[in-house]
């Protein structure tokens, strides 16, 4: 079980956002029950795994409940924006109606007091400088609130942009300093640091030596390299077909020029480096989830754009953006029985056959598909060594069985397909 608590400014602002919370709730998962209420000034939400049969601190149902997690706060974040201030229960009400009117903040004070001159006896049942005064006296106590709470506002958005500043210079000074190493070691310059003898004050003098290599003509160029599968195992022996696929990580996927990704028998995670030298904004990217195609975009760059190797479910997949330097992907696979090649059609292909079991946490799964998956671990590994599989045996053990109860039957001329 996983609980978080969100605190709001006072009990009512956390009532109105619990209300448009009911409203309008977040879209219910077959794999994370969620359920939330309120609390004095706290929403409590619990996120709870929907199956009993699955270890609640298995890493595939970490990654869900994270994932159900993000979707959630996300929407309590864009309710929180829509609530002008969350000092008042009505603040929803206000909120509407601003929205309905023309004009912004002249419309909406043209529509409260033609309220009041229509249904209430505002203008005529005390003095007229009566009236006018409990105007300005609102005006006058809610300046000073709205005067406050835009100095702590503004005093609060300048340190986050102090520090996003900051940040901002730290990750594009890394990011830059890789580029330059990159395009160097592309261009065939190496940068050494080179240390003088000490001076006679003592100083230690230092200079940066820049040396370029011989760059090779066309002719002497080698081949590009492509990734190729790591060294056979003693006595393993490898298909004809499988000599171009990839090893697979040891995450069970593969490791790209643009991308990475990692799989279990039960979905498929992506991380894809924006590669850019500052951070970006999630509506610079672009995710696209279909029955069986997937669309990726960075910055008008297209990563990935294609039908899948299978199907998935979109409802349950979903992508974020870390830290606005990766996007990271999560792919709910249909088929829980088999392992993916690759992402989609045309991209590099991984040698599933070199995929590695216990990295697939089968104690993820239920007693009935954990022992159908050990079956079909089982059968592949007796394929390569050249033995029957476990239908093939039992097949020999029923005929073994049939013979001994038949001595007087001659079977040296029978031939069994």
């Amino acid at each position: 079980l996983m609980k978080i608590e969100i605190p709001f400014p006072n009990p009512k602002a956390a009532l109105v956002a619990y209300r448009a919370l009911v409203v309008d709730p977040p879209p219910p998962r077959s794999t994370v029950n969620i359920k939330f209420f309120v609390r004095d000034n706290l929403i409590i939400a619990e996120f709870s795994p929907a199956s009993d049969k699955t270890e609640p601190n298995s890493l595939s149902q970490l990654k869900k409940l994270r994932i159900a997690v993000s979707s959630w706060l996300e929407l309590v974040f864009l309710t929180c924006e829509t609530m002008a201030i969350m000092e008042d229960a009505l603040d929803g009400l206000f909120v509407n109606i601003a929205h309905q009117c023309p004009n912004g903040i002249q419309g909406l004070l043209e529509a409260f007091f033609g309220f009041l001159a229509r249904r209430t006896d505002f203008y005529y049942g005390s003095t007229e400088s009566a009236a006018k005064k409990l105007v300005l006296d609102n005006f006058k106590k809610y300046k000073d609130v709205a005067t406050t709470r835009r100095e702590r506002e503004r005093e609060e958005m300048k340190e986050k942009d102090e520090r996003e500043k900051r940040r901002r210079a730290e990750k594009a000074e890394e990011a830059l300093r890789k580029n330059a190493e990159k395009a160097a070691e592309a261009a065939g310059v190496v940068i050494e640091e080179v240390f003088d003898e000490p001076s006679a004050n003592g100083e230690q003098p230092t200079e940066v030596e820049v040396k370029e290599d011989k760059v090779p003509t066309a002719s002497e160029k080698p081949e590009p390299k492509p990734v190729k599968i790591g060294p056979l195992e003693e006595g393993e022996e490898e298909d004809e077909a499988d000599k171009d696929k990839l090893k697979p990580n040891e995450g069970n996927g593969g490791d790209l020029p643009n991308y990475r990704w990692v799989q279990t028998l039960g979905d498929v995670d992506l991380y894809i480096p924006t590669k850019l030298p500052t951070r970006i904004k999630s509506r610079q990217v672009t995710v696209q989830f279909k029955r069986k195609h997937l669309k990726i975009a960075i910055g008008g760059n297209t990563i990935l754009d294609g039908p899948l190797y299978n199907e998935i479910k979109t409802e349950e997949c979903s992508w974020i953006l870390e830290d606005g330097l990766e996007v990271v992907v999560h792919l709910e696979k249909i088929n829980k029985m088999e392992w993916w090649s690759r992402i989609v059609d045309g991209e590099p292909e991984i040698n599933t056959k070199r995929v590695q079991p216990e990295n697939s946490k089968l104690g993820d799964l239920d007693g009935e598909t954990r022992s159908m998956v050990e079956k079909m671990m089982y059968d592949q590994q007796q394929k390569q060594l050249g033995r029957p599989t476990s239908e093939e045996q039992k097949k020999q053990e029923m005929l073994k069985k049939f013979m001994d109860a038949h001595p007087e039957m001659d079977f040296s001329k029978c031939k069994f397909g």
